[in-house]
């Protein structure tokens, strides 16, 4: 039982570092083809209404390179606390709260960047 569970765990993480890493080269690359379109000279309205305007403050990373550290730490600190792995919900929970910790730290750096422009 415990072997097939690992296996899971095992495909799923790798799935889930190639997805990070495929929507992280992703955004890079289209950062860079807006700005190299934008770059390139002067361009017509037309051209103008396919490229969205850079926003003042690219958070889109940010936001996710937050909330990944809080989840990171949450699963380092559930490795500290002890609980019953059969019954208990509390990985479930201390998981949750350090996510929205996560997020809430990016709403604050965001909101306070904002306000200083």
């Amino acid at each position: 039982m415990f072997a097939i569970v690992e296996t899971l765990g095992s495909f799923i993480m790798i799935i889930s570092v190639f997805a990070i890493i495929a929507a992280v080269i992703n955004a890079f690359l289209n950062y860079r083809l807006k700005k190299r379109i934008l770059d390139a000279g002067p361009v017509d309205e037309n051209a103008l209404k396919l490229v969205p305007a850079f926003p003042r403050l690219n958070t889109e990373m940010l936001k996710w390179g937050i909330i990944l550290l809080f989840a990171g730490l949450g699963l380092i600190v559930l490795e500290y606390i002890p609980y019953n792995v059969e019954h208990s919900t509390l990985p479930y929970g201390i998981e949750t709260v350090f996510i929205a910790i996560g997020f809430l730290v990016y709403f604050y750096i965001v909101r306070n960047k904002q306000h200083q422009d």
